[in-house]
């Protein structure tokens, strides 16, 4: 069977099925290496100090956020960078595990499988019901991606998206906001928006770039990534929304929630921070301090 160029370059953005079960560790690699704070180490729970690191859970997908790098098998990527320099500051390791899926973060959370999340998890009222937050970072940028010869948008209202057809990730708050727009349309007397939903990023820009479906939205920086890598791609319209923060996730009422947020607003104030942001191109959503649950939830 021959492949495209482009359904290889696709392809290449694709993380490869995880073969890793959830409960092995993943070998990482971080940009940063913050020294720790002894102060902030003690204020660990003592089951956590007692094994002596952190179970983090993520669901890799493509840069910058989270992401397997060329050998399929090291993690890298912003939340890669943010948690383990929160661990390295708190004094204690972290393990890193594939969730196999970004639906599998909140049950495994909730089944104490992790002790943490980060995924570009926004922090939302629903989800707030089952886990809490410490927020890291503004997505109120969102995007939409298309093939260039499509010829599509640009898009940058939801209203301009009834009677269009606009995939998005199983599991995220894309689909959400989809579905209310889509309401609205009605509510207008327009015609709705037909919403495919897809396993995951990748998998729905596979889609766009088969001609399955001819728009996909999400995250924009992820979003802005894969049309930099791909030529036959493009963003087909940028959307911004009332402040959305990406957030690590932890069990409800999770003894970690205090030592995790100060360990982020120390490396926020020392600039480590905004450092690891730089890095991956994406400052621009930096905030200024790590909200808790109530207040980032919207």
């Amino acid at each position: 069977m021959k492949f495209s160029a482009l359904t290889a370059a696709v392809l290449a953005l694709v993380p490869l099925a995880s073969a890793l079960a959830a409960d092995q560790d993943v070998a990482f690699t971080s940009s940063v290496k913050p020294k720790a704070d002894a102060a902030l180490h003690a204020t660990l729970p003592a089951d956590i100090l007692k094994k002596g690191y952190i179970v983090a859970g993520t669901n890799p997908n493509t840069p910058p956020t989270t992401f397997y790098q060329a050998d399929n098998k090291t993690l890298a990527g912003r939340e890669i960078d943010i948690v383990s320099a929160v661990a390295d500051r708190l004094g204690i390791a972290v393990h890193w595990r594939d969730t196999g899926g970004f639906d599998n973060i909140i049950p495994g959370l909730k089944s104490g499988r992790y002790d943490l999340a980060a995924s570009n998890i926004d922090a939302n009222k629903k989800r707030l019901q089952q886990v809490d937050f410490v927020g890291y970072y503004n997505a109120s940028k969102l995007a939409l991606i298309s093939r260039k010869d499509a010829e599509v948008g640009p898009f940058n209202t939801f209203a301009a998206l009834c009677g269009k057809t606009v995939g998005a990730g199983a599991g995220t708050s894309q689909i959400t906001r989809l579905q209310t727009a889509s309401e609205a349309c009605v509510a207008d007397k327009k015609p709705a928006i037909t919403i495919p939903v897809f396993p995951d990023r990748p998998a729905g820009v596979q889609a766009v770039m088969s001609g399955r479906v001819p728009m996909f939205f999400g995250p924009y920086e992820g979003l802005r990534y894969q049309a930099s890598q791909v030529k036959a791609l493009t963003l087909a319209g940028e959307i911004t929304i009332e402040d959305t923060i990406v957030s690590i996730a932890l069990p409800k009422g999770s003894p970690l929630e205090k030592p995790v947020q100060a360990a982020l607003n120390s490396l926020i104030k020392d600039g480590t921070y905004q450092q690891i942001l730089d890095k991956w191109e994406i400052g621009f959503g930096a905030v200024k301090t790590a909200g808790l649950n109530e207040e980032i939830a919207k």
